[in-house]
């Protein structure tokens, strides 16, 4: 064999001695893609996890209740003059009453006088009565003081009130009369109808006077 072959035949078994003693590349040994796949391990299949149930919705809060708006107080009615019972009393005139004239005394020719209130609503008496002898002239002279107007009588329909009508005894220039009329003091210009009442032998003379109206009969007589 020549010289020539045999070298040749000496490289090729070393070259390939060499690539014996290198074993796996670096990248088989690193897992690079010449390294086989590793086995995958039999894993547990995992439960699936139950859906998630969508959170409640908050209920939705009440709506708040607009307050309604608060009616102005009514103003109080004023007070009804019907419920005042001295609200816009008048004096009694003659159209309010009916008169009545008693004889109280036959020696003196005096008289009770009697007034009732025979309208629908309440009034005043004021002051005396203003009392006339018929056809004769002048009048009967007021006897005592009398209240002021905010403390007269108040007659309420159908109520009375009183006075004494005092006679005289007789003389030489006294007169008898069978009647005699009466109208109420008002304090005022109302004009008035006499009311007139029998009075058999009533004595007109200088003596002759009237008491304030009072509430009572005995009163009526005695001042």
């Amino acid at each position: 064999m020549s010289s020539v072959r045999r070298a040749a035949v000496v490289l090729v078994a070393a070259s390939a001695l060499a690539l014996t003693a290198c074993g796996p590349s670096e990248d088989g040994a690193a897992g690079g893609s010449g390294a086989p796949a590793a086995t995958p391990s039999a894993a547990t299949p995992s439960t699936p996890a139950k859906p998630t149930k969508p959170a409640e919705s908050s209920k939705p809060s009440t709506p708040v209740t607009t307050p309604k708006p608060v009616k102005p107080s009514t103003p109080s009615k004023p007070v009804s003059p019907s419920t005042d019972p001295d609200y816009d009393v008048f004096p009694c005139s003659t159209y309010d009453v009916t008169f009545k004239a008693s004889l109280a005394e036959s020696t003196t020719s005096s008289y009770l006088l009697k007034v009732t209130n025979k309208s629908g609503k309440p009034c005043r008496v004021l002051g005396h009565p203003v009392v006339t002898f018929g056809d004769l002239d002048g009048q009967a002279t007021e006897r005592g003081a009398a209240p002021g107007i905010e403390d007269a009588i108040r007659l309420a329909p159908g109520e009375s009130a009183y006075a004494g009508l005092m006679g005289g005894l007789k003389g030489p220039k006294s007169k008898t009369v069978s009647s005699i009329a009466m109208t109420m003091n008002t304090e005022s210009d109302l004009e008035q109808v006499p009311l007139k009442a029998s009075t058999p032998g009533f004595n007109v003379s200088e003596e002759n006077s009237v008491t304030a109206w009072t509430d009572n009969a005995e009163d009526a007589l005695s001042l």
